[in-house]
C-alpha cells in the first residue's frame, strides 16, 4: 500500500503562521497536524508514503525524517494548480493499492473496509446538514458513486467527501489524471482530483463510498482551535501527568513538561508547547506554540506562534511566530 498526501500549497487562510512554516506543522493538541495524520493510518500495512511538498517543504522532510519511523519519499510541487496534479507529479513512485490522504484532513473512521475492497476505489465520506459548501458525492440505488459535485445547489445529496480515497490501482487513477489534464478540465484554475475519480466513473469504474464518525478540518484559525477542543476532549488531555506548581489546571489540556508557569491558570482546552514561559496570565482555548512568552495576559480562542512574546491584556489574538506584541497601561 502506497500512501501519497499532498501538502504543497501555501495555507493562506491559516496566515500569519504559514508565512514561517508550512499547514501541516501547526500544533495541535500538542503535535503537528501531520502527526495527526499519519497516526490516522495506524493498523493500515503502508509500504511507503509519498509527500508532495511546495512551499518551505524542507521543514517537512525535516520533520518526518527526525520523527516518523516510516519510509517516506518526497516530490516537490512548484506550481500550485491542484491536487490531481500534485498526485500525478509523484507517477512514478505509485502502483497498485495507494491511499489519497490530504494533509489537513483529520478523521476517525474505519479503515478495514480498504483491506477488504473489491471495489475499483473507496471515497470516505460525512453526512452533513448543509451539503452547500462541500464536494458531495450522488448515489445510485446500489450504493455505487455515479457523480462527484462541487458545492451543489441542492439539499439532495448530504455525503460531503473529506478527503480520503482509497484506490486499488494507482494506474487507473494516473490514466485519469492523464485525460484530465490533456482536456484541461479544471475548476477554478486547479485539477481537482473529484474530477479525475469522475473520469474513472465514467469509463466504468466502481466507486463506493465509507462513512467516517468524525471529520475535523484544520483549514482556518477557528477550525484548528475547534479541532484542538475535540482532540483534547478524546485522547489528547495530559493533565493527570502535571506537575501543577504555580499553575492552576482546569482539564483538558495538553502541557508539555517542559513549559514553565509563574501564577497562571490554564485551560480549559488550552495546548502549551515546550520551552513556554507563561505568568500572571489565563489561557483558555487556545494553543501557544512552542518558546512563546505570556505574560499579564487573558488569552481566549488565540493561536501564539512559536517564539512569540504578548505582554498585556488580550481576549483573542492570531500571532505568528517570532512576533511581539505589548500592551502598556
Amino acid at each position: 500500500m502506497k500512501v501519497v498526501i499532498p501538502m504543497a500549497g501555501y495555507g493562506k487562510r491559516l496566515r500569519p503562521h504559514t508565512y514561517s512554516r508550512p499547514k501541516p506543522l501547526i500544533n495541535i493538541a500538542g503535535q503537528p497536524m501531520l502527526q495527526h495524520v499519519i497516526d490516522s493510518l495506524k493498523g493500515i500495512d503502508v509500504d511507503e508514503y509519498i509527500f508532495i511538498v511546495g512551499y518551505l517543504g524542507d521543514q517537512i522532510e525535516e520533520y518526518v525524517s527526525a520523527n516518523c519511523d516510516v519510509k517516506a519519499s518526497f516530490v516537490t510541487q512548484h506550481e500550485m494548480i491542484g491536487q490531481a496534479h500534485a498526485i500525478y507529479l509523484a507517477r512514478d513512485l505509485l502502483q497498485g493499492p495507494t491511499i489519497v490522504l490530504f494533509a489537513d484532513t483529520l478523521f476517525k473512521a474505519n479503515l478495514d473496509p480498504i483491506r477488504r475492497a473489491e471495489a475499483d476505489a473507496l471515497v470516505y465520506v460525512k453526512e452533513v446538514d448543509d451539503p452547500r459548501r462541500f464536494g458531495v458525492v450522488e448515489l445510485n440505488g446500489s450504493g455505487q458513486v455515479t457523480r462527484f459535485i462541487e458545492k451543489p445547489d441542492s439539499m439532495e445529496n448530504k455525503q460531503a467527501v473529506i478527503g480520503l480515497y482509497y484506490v486499488r490501482d494507482a494506474g487507473q487513477l494516473l490514466k485519469a489524471i492523464e485525460t484530465q489534464m490533456k482536456r484541461e478540465q479544471m475548476t477554478k484554475g486547479e485539477f481537482f482530483v473529484a474530477d479525475a475519480c469522475q473520469i474513472m466513473i465514467d469509463e466504468g469504474a466502481d466507486f463506493r463510498t465509507q462513512s467516517v464518525d468524525v471529520w475535523l478540518d484544520c483549514g482556518k484559525p477557528e477550525t484548528v482551535l475547534d479541532t484542538n477542543r475535540y482532540l483534547l476532549a478524546n485522547g489528547f488531555d495530559n493533565s493527570s501527568q502535571l506537575k501543577t506548581n504555580n499553575v492552576t489546571v482546569i482539564p483538558p489540556v495538553n502541557i508539555h513538561p517542559d513549559a514553565v508557569f509563574e501564577h497562571a491558570i490554564i485551560g480549559p482546552h488550552a495546548t502549551v508547547a515546550a520551552g513556554c514561559h507563561v505568568s500572571y496570565s489565563i489561557i483558555r482555548d487556545s494553543i501557544i506554540d512552542t518558546r512563546a512568552v505570556v505574560q499579564h495576559s487573558l488569552l481566549d480562542r488565540s493561536l501564539i506562534g512559536r517564539d512569540a512574546r504578548v505582554v498585556g491584556q488580550y481576549s483573542t489574538l492570531n500571532v505568528g511566530d517570532e512576533s511581539s506584541i505589548v500592551s502598556f497601561s
